[in-house]
């Protein structure tokens, strides 16, 4: 029996970035701005829309500069980044973004091999990073990868993703979104972790970001619905793999996750043919179906000419 559902939830848009950055083919600048647009005519209120690192490292993403230029937050959306230091938060300075967001993990091991960085070297290179966003009134959204497992270490001990969150909190994020990088979670371990982050932190500046390798995304958000969480990350049309399963899906699809949040009768602000429209832009930009479960059996039963 489910009991004291939120009756409202944000979805937190991460497909133009979290999505398009692990693309091999280059999807150009005026399409990308075209899917962020559709996306807000759909209703989502939150949508990171880009990254400011080295085109180098992402080439998915080496136009952040020109699409970021197209964006400002309005009354009904906001806008966002990623940024992974202070070059980064530079770039995000020279436009009109109001938030950024930064990232790390809570396994010491998946920390050093993604980013090249001690946890604590880490909090040091984010220090500037947190000022600079405070002397700006630019807010500050923080990721912590790797709570469910690590690719190197295993599952991880949810005391550390408690000590990495009230850090993150205490420096000045407004909110923590809690990463299962691997999709390897289950309800049963989604409940100790919450639970130990309810006692350490508490869940009001706690966000999901689930990912579906394993077909686990939604009943995990489920579970974090029980404890109250109102924000859950999601990618339009399920795009981004998972780089440790090749072939895997990676993010929870939004398509899937909002039909499941109206089907209980949690409001979301979304309206889902709109929804359907964006999704079905995205697959014909990547030219190939994409693993939303919902969008594929959306597009299935549209009348062929």
């Amino acid at each position: 029996m489910l009991n004291h559902l939120p009756k409202t939830v944000q979805v937190y848009e991460v497909g133009p970035r979290d999505g398009l950055q692990n693309e091999q083919a280059f999807v150009q600048t005026e399409d990308k701005i075209r899917l962020i647009r559709a996306l807000e005519k759909a209703g989502l209120g939150r949508i990171e829309i880009t990254s400011f690192v080295h085109p180098r490292w992402i080439p998915a993403l080496a136009d952040a500069d020109r699409v970021a230029a197209e964006f400002q937050a309005t009354s009904s959306t906001n806008f966002s980044a990623l940024v992974p230091n202070m070059r980064g938060l530079e770039r995000a300075l020279r436009t009109d973004l109001t938030e950024v967001a930064v990232f790390m993990s809570a396994s010491e091991t998946h920390n050093v091999r993604n980013i090249n960085k001690t946890r604590d070297d880490t909090y040091l290179a984010f220090k500037p990073v947190f000022e600079g966003c405070a002397a700006a009134n630019i807010a500050v959204r923080a990721y912590v990868s790797t709570v469910w497992g690590c690719p190197y270490e295993g599952e991880v001990d949810p005391c550390e993703t408690a000590k990495v969150a009230a850090r993150l909190l205490e420096m000045g994020a407004y909110e923590i979104s809690l990463g299962d990088t691997i999709g390897v979670g289950n309800p049963a371990q989604t409940c100790r972790i919450l639970k130990m982050i309810e006692k350490e932190v508490g869940l009001d500046r706690v966000a999901m970001h689930m990912h579906d390798t394993r077909g686990m995304a939604l009943a995990n958000c489920l579970v974090g619905l029980e404890y109250g969480i109102t924000t859950f990350d999601s990618s339009i049309a399920g795009l981004g793999g998972c780089p440790y399963a090749p072939g895997a899906s990676g993010n929870l699809a939004t398509e899937d996750l909002v039909l499941m949040l109206h089907g209980m009768g949690i409001e979301t602000g979304i309206n889902f043919d709109d929804l359907i429209a964006a999704g079905r832009l995205a697959t014909g930009l990547l030219d190939r179906p994409l693993p939303s479960r919902t969008l594929q059996a959306c597009l299935a039963s549209e009348p062929t000419e």
